[in-house]
């Protein structure tokens, strides 16, 4: 018998990494929360309150991690507490599958690395078709915390540091989950390549308006409200991820004007510091 719970945190998309395999993301304070408890026998049980969770991604990571061997000998009980909305473009499911990877680690595989931990989960994502890319670029933020730059082929992390933590991410998450076709993001490869490039040398803002223009024009947001929200006061926005949710890095002062954009439209609005700590695990 043992156990173990793992907190890990969601992100918001920076550069968006379908049409390179090269992304950006930068860390928010959401908490994903999960619980590993194993007793003598057989099998996978989750427990959620989420119904739109993909236990083929959970089941996929707890496989990368524990043997073929140990499960056959031990039942695997999964718990998990998420405050992040699926299916928004906010990584829920990099978070989700770093949680389980950090936790089972913690009870069968004690001296795997951050990258082995790190690598089930992406390697897993792309398995079960939850992701992609593998998400490695989403996957780094949610388990360091901080901005990252990566090379989603090469599995590298190109550049990284902390995030301001006197700003905030003002998070639209529409009614409508409706989002466009990703094929359609390869179109403008070049300039999510330049997007890319600016992230690279720390041009973080910059690098997330162009996203935010280039994924609203072709993922069935309106680009308008990007530029609206830069116009109150953003320091940038963009769609997160493959959307719908819209993320707008604010300083704290200026939230209400943020909101005011979103307020006309169907939907609600998280509010979310930016997140620098690293994901933890520990026996329970």
């Amino acid at each position: 018998m043992a156990k173990a719970k793992a907190t890990v945190h969601g992100a918001i998309s920076l550069v968006n990494a379908i049409a390179n395999q090269k992304g950006a993301t930068l860390g928010i304070d959401l908490t994903v929360e999960a619980t590993i408890e194993t007793s003598p026998g057989k099998g996978i049980t989750i427990e959620s309150d989420n119904k739109t969770l993909s236990s083929r991604l959970i089941n996929k990571t707890i496989e990368k991690i524990i043997s073929k061997k140990d499960l056959e000998q031990n039942k695997i009980l999964v718990k998990l507490d998420s405050e992040i909305p699926t299916g928004y473009g906010l990584k829920s499911s990099s978070a989700i599958s770093s949680a389980v990877a950090l936790a089972c680690a913690k009870i069968f595989k004690p001296k795997f690395t951050d990258q082995q931990i790190l690598l089930a989960g992406v390697d897993a994502s792309i398995e079960s078709k939850v992701s992609i890319t593998g998400a490695y670029d989403d996957a780094c933020s949610c388990y360091y915390g901080g901005f990252n730059v990566t090379d989603n082929a090469k599995k590298r992390r190109i550049h990284f540091e902390k995030g301001p933590t006197n700003l905030i991410a003002v998070i639209f998450i529409p009614k409508n989950r409706k989002r466009g076709n990703l094929k359609n993001l390869k179109v403008l490869s070049t300039v999510f390549e330049n997007a890319w490039e600016l992230a690279k040398k720390a041009n973080y803002w910059e690098a997330m308006i162009i996203n935010g223009l280039a994924t609203a024009s072709i993922l069935n947001s309106d680009p308008k409200i990007i530029t609206s929200l830069i116009e109150k006061g953003a320091i940038a926005a963009s769609v997160s991820g493959n959307g719908p949710a819209i993320a707008a890095i604010v300083k704290k002062d200026n939230e209400s004007n943020i909101k005011k954009i979103f307020s006309p439209l169907e939907g609600r609005v998280i509010v979310s510091k930016v997140n620098n700590k690293k994901a933890e695990v520990h026996e329970v």
